[in-house]
């Protein structure tokens, strides 16, 4: 797929704020903040993340394992759940949620469970462009 053709599923586009991209994929951050919840969206037409090839597949995975290091160096989460589940949303994307005990639907997975919401400020959206960039490599925009 070419970078032209590259389009966010609208469900992701809606429920999402876009951060960047790195090489392999664009960075998206959920727009429920009670829970740190990314998710990397790889710029390709196959809908399963076994499915891709060796070296995209390797990349993606380095990018998911940067932002779950972000998760517990960073912010400080003792568990990161990783999940590229596709159900609901055809396009191949990869969850990466920071969890901790006591958070807003602590222990059950984040799907189904997360019955509250808060909005990200744009301070804080421009915060967390800002430091990934610096700590993941992140280019900041689409």
């Amino acid at each position: 797929m070419s970078a032209s053709a590259f389009a966010l599923h609208p469900r992701l586009a809606a429920d999402c704020h876009h951060l960047g991209r790195f090489s392999a994929s664009h960075l998206l951050l959920h727009g429920n903040a009670l829970i740190p919840w990314f998710i990397l969206v790889p710029e390709t037409d196959l809908t399963s993340l076994l499915d891709l090839p060796e070296p995209l597949r390797c990349n993606v995975m380095d990018e998911c394992k940067r932002v779950a290091d972000y998760l517990t160096g960073v912010m400080a989460c003792p568990r990161v759940n990783v999940a590229s589940i596709g159900n609901l949303v055809p396009q191949l994307h990869v969850h990466v949620v920071g969890r901790k005990p006591g958070d807003a639907c602590w222990p059950q997975p984040v799907w189904g469970h997360l019955h509250t919401s808060e909005a990200y400020t744009t301070d804080a959206l421009k915060e967390f462009i800002a430091d990934l960039s610096t700590r993941t490599g992140l280019a900041p925009g689409i």
